[in-house]
């Protein structure tokens, strides 16, 4: 797609300085610009660039003024990066506005959609899927019997969405993710084998939900496991059977919680946290990475550590693990004083 600085000032209400009539046709950060390409200027360190650079169009804050000659065209807006940032959404939903169905695929008769759906090459779509306005889903992604996906949900390449799955509006569910498997649940013979344990329930995901990439969301033993609105989630983590997830909350890749938790709203996760099952953490909990959480959590407290301790007292008690040869041999030293 090409665009001139004149369509993308007037999409982004900003003002041209330089040649209104230049056209990009790709992104690129300010330090790689070339020609052709679109780039922004938001952090002051990365300034000097923009003397150097070599993309065609750059986007500022109004009230920067260039204190040499520059190459670049400028588009002069109130906030660079947010203009930038509406500008990546306004591209996205361009290079994605496809309609129609490719071939091969499979939809069963009984399922219905709404205006503008899309349907990828070698997709599959089950029985009684019931899909509204703007749904998109990509070559070879499968959906499964029973099925609902609200207006303009979006699942690509390789994602496989199980069957009575509910999905609300404007979801994303991003290449190889998987929801709606079933959980891992197994019951203890006498033997010491264990038998499977049937997953009758389903997983709901309400409106404005993202799923990253191979990240796998259990179907509920009984129930629905269920991402309340607005809940994002980042690329390989593994949500259990019957977890609820509350409004609003992030989690970052590689995080595992374990069957029947439940999560509050507005909380922040990191990388690589393990949280036990069957625990309760409140609103606005914000956990750093590699924590492990084996009890319920509070509201507002932040975690850091395994077992989890006080984020405070955890940067405090490093101080001392990082001295503690020191301090053993300080110890030593006046034993070996007081026995004199």
């Amino acid at each position: 797609m090409i665009f001139t600085a004149s369509q993308i000032a007037e999409i982004l209400k900003g003002k041209v300085e330089g040649n209104s009539e230049i056209a990009v046709h790709k992104l690129a950060k300010i330090e790689e610009g070339e020609k052709g390409s679109l780039t922004f200027l938001a952090n002051p360190k990365y300034t000097p660039h923009i003397y150097t650079t070599k993309a065609s169009v750059t986007i500022v804050n109004k009230d920067f003024t260039p204190e040499k000659q520059i190459a670049t065209t400028l588009i002069k807006v109130d906030d660079a990066y947010e203009s930038f940032s509406k500008l990546l959404e306004y591209y996205d939903q361009v290079r994605s506005a496809k309609v129609g169905m490719e071939s091969p695929i499979f939809i069963a008769d009984s399922s219905t959609y709404g205006e503008g759906f899309y349907l990828g090459a070698f997709a599959y779509v089950g029985k009684n899927v019931t899909m509204g306005n703007n749904v998109k889903i990509y070559p070879n992604a499968f959906v499964g019997d029973n099925v609902t996906l609200a207006d303009n949900v979006t699942i690509f390449s390789g994602a496989k969405v199980c069957s009575e799955t509910k999905i609300g509006k404007n979801c994303i569910i991003q290449s190889g993710a998987i929801v709606g498997a079933d959980g891992f649940g197994f019951a203890p013979s006498k033997d010491g084998t264990f038998s499977k344990i049937p997953q009758t329930g389903n997983v709901i995901l309400e409106d404005d939900v993202e799923v990253g990439a191979g990240t796998t969301i259990d179907r509920a033993t009984m129930g629905s496991t269920i991402l309340r609105k607005g809940v994002k989630l980042d690329n390989q983590i593994q949500i259990a059977h019957n977890v609820e997830i509350g409004e609003h909350t992030v989690i970052a890749a590689q995080t595992g919680v374990a069957g029947s938790t439940k999560i509050g709203k507005h909380c922040m996760i990191g990388g690589q946290v393990g949280i036990v099952g069957h625990i309760t953490i409140g609103d606005h909990v914000r956990i750093q990475a590699q924590t492990g959480i084996s009890r319920s959590i509070n509201d507002n407290e932040i975690l850091q550590g395994t077992p989890a301790i006080n984020y405070n007292d955890y940067n405090k008690s490093y101080v001392h693990f990082k001295n503690f040869p020191k301090i053993v041999n300080q110890i030593n030293e006046l034993d070996k004083k007081i026995n004199k």
